[in-house]
């Protein structure tokens, strides 16, 4: 018998248009497969990944068009961070 229970995948996705939206929203979420499927197309379509199991857990207990909420706005800034850091170092590589 294993008794090692395999974590299950989490992921979750945002996304934020200042025209459009106060705050950023969750657009998608998923556990198992599901959320194997949103990392892959992620991955595909050369968007950013950030790994946060903890920022994972309060973003999957929002609804899918839900704003994000004050409280994880920080988090959320980190996140963006990250992203607009990453999109700058591809086009410094890939932009000439």
């Amino acid at each position: 018998m294993n008794t090692h229970k395999k974590k299950d995948t989490i992921a979750a996705t945002i996304e934020y248009d200042s025209k459009r939206d106060a705050a950023p929203r969750v657009t998608a979420k998923g556990r198992g497969l599901v959320a194997e499927k949103i990392i892959k197309l992620a991955m595909e379509h050369n968007i950013p990944i950030k790994q946060d199991p903890a920022l994972v857990q309060i973003l999957s207990r929002l609804d899918i068009d839900e704003q994000i909420p004050l409280e994880i706005y920080k988090a959320i800034a980190e996140i963006l961070a990250f992203v607009y850091s990453v999109n700058e170092q591809y086009r410094e590589k890939h932009i000439k």
